[in-house]
């Protein structure tokens, strides 16, 4: 029988890959960034919050709560702004990758501060997963986009792909020391008046404003990840954070294979080889 933890691990695997192509959905369809993300987490913000106040659960430390949800909020909303810009100037199977990077910051400073006991097994899963990670990367970039163009797609992904690794890192602390749904709710009330920060200088950025999509998807982003989210805290409560984020980590395969179904992004042999050494990371990982 599979573990709680490895099956809710996968679940988020899936829906965060899902929620990650609707980031290319707004891109391409040139959506304010800021207005998709505000939606996002409004609608996040919004839903907690009622689930919250009807559940009633207790909280230890409320210090300790606006500590971690302030630095949790502040670096996701950066990362998936930076995510969204990415996708502007570099393809979805360049951005994602790149950005998963993060695992390996996580993985490092979970071993070393939280301890985590790997079998081999599963140890053999995050390098083959981190394997995946630089086989999926080493590709140029085809395309008729100046390197001026290509250079600032890979600055935002660097920013996205360190906002990232803080943000999974305090999801685990929150996980395992405070209440999980005033984590999220409070996380995301902020993360929505922080993206209000950017909503001027973002939309200087896009060519239309296109409020109307911008706010469409952002709810639908907004539903799929208060589940997702929940689901991945709820992962981090109960096993290893260096084995959850390799796992939740490649989910950017899901929005690659989305984006070549949907929108006919190229996948060449190395990135059929790539999901299919995904698989077999997963597989290890379980043991």
């Amino acid at each position: 029988m599979m573990q709680n933890w490895y099956v809710l691990a996968l679940t988020a695997l899936v829906f965060f890959g899902l929620e990650r192509f609707l980031y290319k959905v707004s891109a391409a369809r040139e959506c304010n960034t800021a207005w998709t993300t505000f939606s996002f987490m409004t609608t996040v913000a919004l839903t907690s919050s009622v689930l919250f106040f009807l559940l009633k659960p207790g909280i230890v430390d409320l210090r300790f709560l606006f500590l971690v949800a302030a630095v949790n909020s502040a670096s996701f909303t950066l990362g998936t702004i930076m995510q969204i810009e990415s996708l502007k100037y570099i393809p979805t199977n360049i951005a994602y990758p790149l950005v998963r990077f993060n695992t390996v910051i996580v993985v490092l400073f979970s071993i070393f501060y939280f301890k985590d006991r790997l079998s081999v097994f599963q140890a053999a899963g995050i390098i083959l997963s981190i394997v995946v990670l630089i086989w999926m990367t080493r590709q140029s970039y085809e395309g008729q986009s100046s390197q001026r163009v290509v250079s600032k797609g890979l600055v935002f992904a660097g920013v996205a792909l360190l906002s990232g690794a803080v943000a999974a890192i305090s999801s685990k602390f929150a996980a395992v020391s405070t209440n999980m749904l005033a984590f999220i709710a409070l996380s995301y009330i902020m993360g929505a008046l922080f993206s209000l920060m950017f909503k001027g200088r973002m939309h200087k950025s896009t060519k239309g404003s296109n409020h109307r999509d911008a706010l469409i998807i952002g709810c639908c982003m907004g539903f799929v990840n208060l589940a997702v989210f929940y689901a991945f805290l709820k992962a981090l409560s109960i096993g290893p954070l260096s084995i959850i984020i390799s796992i939740v980590g490649m989910h950017f395969i899901v929005a690659i294979i989305l984006a070549a179904l949907i929108y006919k992004e190229k996948i060449t042999g190395r990135r059929i080889a790539g999901i299919i050494l995904t698989v077999v990371a997963l597989i290890l990982m379980r043991y």
